[in-house]
């Protein structure tokens, strides 16, 4: 964990992902959680891989704090169309048709601060989930797990049931590529207590 490098700065995790507060406990015991109260809408015309960086960085510039700020943001991309949270159960169904037996990716956008400092990256992943019947479909639904997520899937829960493969960082998809964050968290504490 971090904590070994006795980091006694505040660290704030700007999300309401209860994943990604599991996810950063393997980094930090303790942190606070505020959530970036931004528009989170994408503007027409933003390269699909980009939105979700650029995300991240409004949610970051959102928080006031002098420690250390986390922020993230994960959209699904197929045929490069970006799949957001669903709306409703229809709009859910719609999604996992289209991720059946194909192949997305799931691209998480990372926005830190610290002292003044920034730094931002996104990470890639490519997932194949395998042909899924109306019946799986609706079974998948009734779980209410589709909901809440990007893409209509948890990797996590339910919906790995249906991922036949991956390709690059776990972590990634459950929306916090924990191995790239702790690397850039390490590099830019480093930059900025090097300044002093």
């Amino acid at each position: 964990m971090l904590d070994f490098l006795k980091f006694e700065n505040e660290v704030v995790l700007a999300s309401q992902s209860p994943r990604r507060k599991e996810l950063l406990h393997f980094l930090f015991s303790d942190f606070s959680v505020r959530p970036a109260d931004i528009d989170e809408s994408i503007p027409t015309g933003v390269d699909p891989f980009s939105a979700a960086q650029m995300i991240a960085e409004k949610k970051a510039d959102a928080i006031n704090s002098s420690g250390l700020v986390i922020a993230c943001d994960t959209v699904v991309i197929i045929n490069g169309e970006i799949l957001g949270k669903p709306k409703d159960e229809s709009d859910a169904r719609h999604m996992l048709e289209k991720l059946s037996g194909a192949v997305h990716d799931v691209v998480s956008g990372v926005a830190l601060r610290y002292k003044g400092r920034k730094r931002s990256f996104s990470q890639r992943t490519s997932v194949t989930f395998c042909e899924m019947t109306d019946g799986d479909i609706s079974a998948y639904l009734a779980t209410g797990e589709p909901f809440d997520k990007a893409g209509a899937y948890g990797i996590q829960g339910y919906g790995s049931l249906f991922v036949e493969k991956i390709d690059g960082d776990f972590f990634n998809v459950v929306g916090l590529p924990l191995a790239r964050l702790r690397t850039e968290i390490l590099s830019l504490i480093k930059e900025a207590e090097d300044v002093k």
